[in-house]
């Protein structure tokens, strides 16, 4: 039988305090986390203290996310320990920040706004998840707490390094971080229940589809020439949900990503 990729095999204890199983226990749990904090956060800057992303949370519920265990995933992992030291003072800001390479991390807006569509109001944990694009880590990191087992694919090598020291301290036994040509998928950890990409292209490729299990969905920015509310040629976020009669499609708002590619580099 062949070994799954793994990454290290336990639990950080401070960040199980932080699984809030509701809205009501971000701010109690977060708490908590503020003193126990396994690794040291940047000194000066107050980023380890549970109150700021309490505060994000509270934004990204304001702006329409409602769902508990999202909201809840979102406060508990530290955004600021996946942003570069010279912009750590925007880490909670609704604002994607470049990693390095060309790539961003995304808006807490935008990537709360594709997990709460990739759960589609389930009450518990998804099943197994494909990540399109692993970038610094930080939505796989999330991902982490939605799902009971994590594929993330990267493409780029220097950011898949970055991502494995970026998650090193979290020791999360459900992720499993690959490097490859994110188009392609990854066969072996098919089926999925969902599949959630960070880059866009012209279409979804097959392949992606094709490794959706029945009753999955697929969330992701693709080319389209009719967004809502952007101009032609422009990023918009597509739901694909494979139903026992076929794909459905639902297109939404306008997204902007950065473009999907082929190969590795």
């Amino acid at each position: 039988m062949k070994q799954r990729p793994s990454f290290p095999a336990s639990l950080n204890a401070t960040l199980a305090k932080n699984r809030p199983s509701a809205v009501g226990a971000v701010q109690v749990s977060m708490a908590k986390s503020a003193t126990t904090t396994p690794a040291a956060a940047p000194a000066g800057h107050g980023m380890e203290s549970g109150a700021v992303r309490a505060r994000m949370v509270q934004k990204l519920a304001a702006q329409g996310v409602t769902d508990a265990q999202v909201l809840g995933a979102m406060g508990a992992i530290e955004r600021h320990r996946f942003v570069d030291s010279a912009l750590i003072n925007q880490a909670y800001e609704d604002t994607s920040l470049p990693i390095g390479l060309g790539q961003t991390i995304s808006k807490p807006g935008v990537v709360s706004r594709m997990l709460e569509l990739m759960r589609n109001s389930q009450s518990g944990k998804l099943g197994r998840v494909l990540e399109i694009g692993t970038g610094c880590g930080y939505q796989a990191a999330v991902l982490s707490l939605l799902a009971t087992e994590v594929y993330s694919i990267e493409r780029l090598r220097g950011l898949h390094d970055k991502a494995r020291e970026n998650l090193r301290y979290l020791r999360l036994p459900n992720l499993h971080l690959l490097f490859g040509d994110g188009m392609l998928g990854y066969a072996k950890g098919a089926p999925y229940a969902a599949i959630i990409a960070a880059a866009g292209g012209e279409a979804v490729p097959q392949a992606w589809v094709d490794q959706l299990a029945v009753g999955g969905r697929l969330v992701a920015p693709v080319m389209t020439p009719g967004a809502p509310g952007s101009a032609g040629g422009s990023q918009a976020l597509l739901v694909l949900d494979k139903t026992p009669q076929g794909l459905r499609q639902t297109v939404l708002e306008a997204v902007h990503f950065v473009p999907l590619k082929s190969g590795v580099a």
